[in-house]
């Protein structure tokens, strides 16, 4: 079986798309796969990096001034027809994209040469990519019930997001590694893998409300940001952890009783696939405030709770985050309803729908 899976621009595109391939290589070993993405953003260093086969397109949003518009526009026609030769020397089974204005190239292609296609949806508001690729693909999967009910209902299925799917984890004592009480409730405080200066200015206010509390805060800052953090807080007291980044997550939500986060697509996938109770920060810089739409699908259930950082100070943060963790009540509603909308098997329904699509049993 050969699958060209394309993921592109940011890590919420490239990360699903790479657990669902790790899925599928546990599955079977006749399988090769070919990434396709941008020439300079994410995907083009991680992924070779990994050892995947992977193929650059020059490729540019439809952002800017109406000249910019067109100009992009010429570009991304270029890049079907260059897409289109990269799948005829291929020769894929199937084309899966996961987002990004790279998989619009290579999925329309795909096409219009009449190779399987399959797409994935990771947010509650539906991309421009997906937007123009809906009525083209042979199937679609997406995260969120308001998704669902906006697309084909014959070829769509609410399975949810494969990276939060992707949960066969090798045990690591957090408690050890991080040097934290194992007899403290932990509340993970963490922005994304780079951190967010305006949330981190507000958090120093945050953690010196909360130190001498009766529970943990481990709290990443986001690698550029950690060592001037940590010079202007000083010593803090020791139910305080500051670190410059987590790369053992889903470790340390497995331990988690409450997580103050963003509200991209993969972090709340994780936080409903483990029925963690959270408070999100929905970062208002993104396209389409659509962290905001993702938030909003978990507080309307009562799985999460929700701060706009617009009104966002410590004293607030602060005082949520101790109510929040101290009412055992609210905190196992919380936990409930966030497991009542949690997809661990995304990324087996996802590999199943995708070979009834090529026909492969």
């Amino acid at each position: 079986m050969k699958i060209i899976i394309s993921a592109g621009g940011t890590g919420g595109h490239l990360y699903p798309a790479l657990a669902f391939v790790q899925y599928i290589e546990k599955q079977r070993t006749d399988v090769e796969f070919l990434f396709v993405g941008t020439t300079d953003r994410l995907e083009a260093s991680v992924v070779p990096e990994m050892g995947y086969a992977y193929h650059g397109l020059y490729v540019k949003g439809f952002v800017g001034n109406p000249v910019q518009k067109i100009k992009n526009g010429m570009i991304f026609v270029k890049s079907v027809v260059e897409a289109k030769k990269v799948i005829k020397k291929f020769k894929p089974d199937i084309v899966v994209g996961f987002g990004g204005y790279p998989s619009a190239s290579i999925v329309l292609a795909a096409s219009q040469m009449k190779i399987k296609t399959l797409i994935h949806e990771q947010n509650s508001l539906i991309g421009l990519t997906n937007k123009i690729l809906i009525n083209k693909v042979d199937g679609i999967v997406c995260c969120y019930q308001k998704t669902y009910d906006l697309l084909p209902k014959e070829k769509t299925y609410l399975y949810g997001n494969p990276r939060a799917g992707y949960i066969d984890l090798e045990p690591i004592d957090i408690y050890e590694k991080y040097q934290i009480d194992r007899n403290k409730k932990i509340v993970l405080i963490v922005m994304g893998s780079l951190g967010s200066a305006s949330v981190n200015k507000v958090m120093k206010e945050v953690l010196t409300k909360l130190q001498n509390k009766p529970y943990t805060i481990l709290y990443a800052s986001g690698k550029s940001y950690y060592e001037q953090l940590q010079n202007e807080l000083g010593v803090l007291a020791n139910n305080i952890c500051l670190v410059p980044y987590i790369e053992d997550m889903l470790h340390v939500l497995k331990e988690t009783s409450l997580i103050v986060c963003r509200g991209g697509a993969s972090t709340l996938a994780e936080i409903t696939t483990y029925g963690v109770p959270g408070i999100i920060i929905p970062s208002p810089y993104v396209v389409y405030n659509h962290q905001e739409f993702n938030a909003r699908a978990l507080v309307e259930r009562d799985a999460a709770r929700m701060i706009l950082e617009a009104d966002l100070t410590g004293e607030y943060c602060a005082n949520q985050i101790d109510e929040l963790i101290q009412d055992e009540s609210i905190l196992e509603m919380l936990k409930q309803n966030a497991l009542s909308l949690g997809k661990p098997n995304a990324s087996k329904d996802m590999y199943e729908f995708m070979l009834k699509i090529i026909g492969d049993k």
